[in-house]
């Protein structure tokens, strides 16, 4: 019972420095100051916020650096590199010292790369600690990062709610603390022991009992994370939020309460343990061999091998009876068809991957979805300032921040439901990025208040799910032991993303101020004003998230049969072991 107090407490603290680690996303809090001070236009502004995203691709010095630290100096690396990047900034930002645009830069790269560095940490240990549970884990704690925002709004309002540039010092200062405090669970980690059957659907109803407080969580930040009117009262609900956080410490009181849970809530969804459907060895094995009985011809090509026979017979096959029954013009068949994947979990190297239709449908679709939703929240300070609505910049933030943590939290639920209703997950990647254009044209269409909140919410709710569900799909698709590699080629969209989607808002915004489109002079500092000033980007950001939409649809329809025949030999499976 100890080693697995020990355990849990490692969670917990995993929650803990995810949920005050995405500092990125209060970067539109404090924009428009940053901007003023620098004295800098809104092309340069966004360069910064590439900067941050830039950390991305950095990702893997972090995996370098565990070859040689142990994983708790690691993390005080990164809290250090935060300290650093935000705390100069802090201190340009208040004009205690001068530093030129490029260093600024730079400084703003190290805070980026620090934020990678503490999720290389957060996903090392739920591997470690939970081998059985990896993916409940690692959805579980990604979700609070989410609320980052959120909870960094109800710091900086319960200290000083007049200055923006909080924000920056509290970036710099919470990490590090939040690291000192999860220092002793993570030296102290368990050894790490096998689970029974037993001991694994009792962990993961300890996780279903986490979400469920994620959720109360979630709803409290949404409700009182920017309605506060005075210190007192943001100290209060800051306390509040702090409390829920340390609440889970009461895991082992819920262990001892498994057998009622067991029976009234438990039973209802029979969880499998892991809210993703990663593939692991045995099953991609069985599967393989179930394949096999089916009559179908596999050829051993070595790791990384996608069984190009099964694939062309099937493909014509499948050409041929469209072809005959009229259903679809041949090149659409031959779009959907060719070379499609043949099974889920087949290793896929670098090489390898970069040659796939699907891979490039799925970064393409991760690219006009959640990394445009990111750029969105980069530029939410300019957004609301254009459109009037300044003194509700911090409300929009909460807004966007919780509404990701429930989007984070929903890319779990397929998985939940998966016995009653079984769908392609990259069919609910298509479903999730619904909701992207139209919050966009929405907010073309509308320059109101209303059309901005719910617009905000809609993007914050299909970003967090694609975050979330990234890694379980790439996964899937492209193997699991090449998950590491794999998904950082995928997340250089972001980077790539930001400077491009960044670049054309800041643009169209300063073409607007050279235009003369209701723009006013402030402390030396041009400001567009007006609806024209992000009006474009919209409609830009619109089609380009609607061609998002439509490569995850194809992609759903070329994978839809390798996620169908899996949940087939995974029924049959189970049913032959029963």
């Amino acid at each position: 019972m100890a080693g697995q107090s020990r355990k849990w407490m490692i969670l917990v603290a995993t929650i803990w420095i995810q949920a005050f680690t995405g500092t990125n996303f209060d970067f539109s809090a404090y924009s428009s100051d940053f901007k003023s001070v620098l004295g800098i236009s809104q092309v340069q502004l966004n360069y910064l916020a590439v900067a941050s995203d830039l950390g991305k691709a950095f990702g893997w010095s972090s995996g370098l650096a565990l070859m040689y630290f142990p994983l708790w100096v690691v993390m005080f690396m990164a809290a250090f590199m935060g300290l650093a990047g935000y705390g100069t900034q802090w201190l340009v930002i208040r004009s205690i010292i001068t530093l030129p645009y490029f260093v600024v830069f730079l400084l703003c790269l190290l805070a980026g790369c620090s934020i990678c560095w503490f999720n290389t940490v957060c996903f090392v240990l739920c591997n470690q600690n939970f081998p059985a549970n990896r993916p409940l884990a690692i959805s579980l704690t990604v979700s609070f990062n989410g609320v980052s925002a959120a909870l960094y709004t109800l710091a900086a309002s319960a200290i000083d709610s007049s200055s923006d540039a909080i924000y920056l010092l509290l970036n710099a200062l919470i990490p590090l603390l939040t690291s000192i405090v999860s220092l002793i669970p993570i030296i102290r980690q368990p050894p790490l022991d096998p689970l029974g059957p037993d001991a694994v659907r009792r962990d993961s109803l300890i996780f279903l009992f986490l979400n469920f407080l994620a959720v109360i969580t979630g709803i409290y930040l949404l409700l009182f994370g920017s309605s506060t009117t005075n210190t007192t009262a943001a100290r209060l609900l800051f306390s509040g939020a702090i409390a829920l956080l340390i609440f889970p410490l009461c895991i082992p009181g819920v262990v001892y309460a498994k057998d009622w849970f067991h029976r009234t809530i438990h039973s209802s969804f029979r969880l499998q343990g892991s809210a993703f459907v990663l593939v692991d060895a045995d099953d991609l094995e069985l599967h393989k061999e179930l394949l096999s009985r089916q009559g179908s011809s596999i050829v051993p090509l070595g790791i990384g091998s996608f069984a190009p026979l099964l694939n062309e017979t099937r493909t014509a096959d499948l050409i041929t009876s469209q072809q005959k029954a009229g259903e679809v013009q041949w090149c659409c068949q031959r779009l959907i068809y060719k070379d499609r994947l043949a099974m889920l979990g087949e290793e896929h190297p670098a090489r390898i991957l970069v040659q796939r239709l699907d891979f490039w449908l799925y970064y393409l679709a991760y690219f006009c979805g959640g990394t445009i939703g990111l750029v969105y929240s980069n530029n939410l300070g300019q957004i609301a300032q254009s459109l009037g609505q300044s003194s509700d910049t911090t409300t929009l933030l909460t807004l966007y921040s919780s509404f990701s943590f429930f989007g984070r939290l929903l890319s779990a639920a397929p998985d939940y439901i998966r016995a009653k209703f079984y769908f392609a997950r990259t069919g609910w990647l298509a479903i999730a990025l619904l909701p992207t254009p139209i919050a966009f044209f929405l907010l073309a269409a509308s320059g109101s208040g209303e059309a901005l909140r719910v617009g905000t919410a809609l993007v914050g709710l299909s970003s967090g799910f694609i975050f979330a569900a990234a890694v379980s799909i790439t996964s899937e698709l492209f193997g699991p032991n090449s998950v590491g590699v794999n998904h950082n080629i995928v997340i250089t969209n972001i980077p790539i993303g930001s400077l491009v989607y960044g670049c054309l808002a800041a643009l169209v915004y300063d073409a607007n101020i050279s235009s003369g489109l209701g723009n006013i002079m402030s402390d030396s500092d041009t400001v567009c004003m007006g609806r024209p000033c992000y009006f474009l980007t919209f409609v830009w950001w619109g089609c380009i998230s609607v061609l998002g939409l439509a490569c995850s649809v194809l992609l759903f329809l070329r994978t839809k049969h390798a996620y169908e025949l899996f949940e087939q030999n995974r029924i049959i499976s189970a049913q032959e072991y029963e």
